[in-house]
């Protein structure tokens, strides 16, 4: 006698053969707030980076200050980074929406992932740019003649590491999102 189940016929197969994909939202907003506090922390240590020494100038002496605003690298660094830092709280804002909007997240998810990549660009060459700099007031060029000027400016230029690092950090977080996104977008895909 023969068996009544049939598994493999279609009628018997469950409608949905693969799991629902895995909402990483949350995940998303935890992650650009991440990018809104680096980017709030690298301003303001890079704004508060000030120190005026007295240095000797031909046998006079002459008090100098060094500021951020000083090096277009450093302006540059601040303006993308005001950038990203408003930013990640709009798009932040936005994660929270789609979170109690569903029908939205592929729309989102894409255009989080173009935004996102914009984003790490402009904070990634303000950091490059800025460490550039930093690394030339460090070592100095005996090439050209640039003399060092953390030996001088020493808690100017802790500012400027601290802010660099915590930029870096701001940069792998940028690189956490994009990766967030395509793998969002990418386990929404039909196979």
């Amino acid at each position: 006698m023969a068996s009544t189940d049939k598994p493999a016929d279609p009628e018997y197969r469950s409608s949905s053969s693969s799991p629902a994909p895995v909402d990483y939202f949350k995940f998303d907003v935890i992650l650009r707030f991440l990018l809104f506090a680096a980017s709030v922390v690298a301003i303001v240590v890079m704004v508060t980076s000030e120190q005026t020494e007295t240095i000797l100038f031909n046998g006079f002496p002459l008090r100098r200050p060094a500021k951020f605003r000083y090096s277009p690298a450093f302006i540059y660094f601040v303006v993308a980074f005001s950038v990203s830092g408003l930013y990640s709280l709009i798009s932040a804002l936005a994660s929270i929406s789609v979170i109690k909007k569903p029908d939205l997240k592929l729309k989102f998810l894409l255009h989080f992932l173009f935004w996102d990549a914009l984003v790490l660009g402009i904070i990634a060459t303000a950091t490059g740019a800025a460490g550039g700099v930093a690394y030339i007031g460090l070592k100095g060029n005996d090439h050209v003649g640039w003399q060092k000027v953390c030996k001088v400016y020493d808690k100017y230029c802790r500012h400027i590491a601290g802010s660099l690092a915590v930029a870096l950090f701001g940069s792998v977080v940028a690189v956490l999102l994009i990766w967030l996104s395509a793998y969002s977008v990418h386990s929404r895909v039909p196979k």
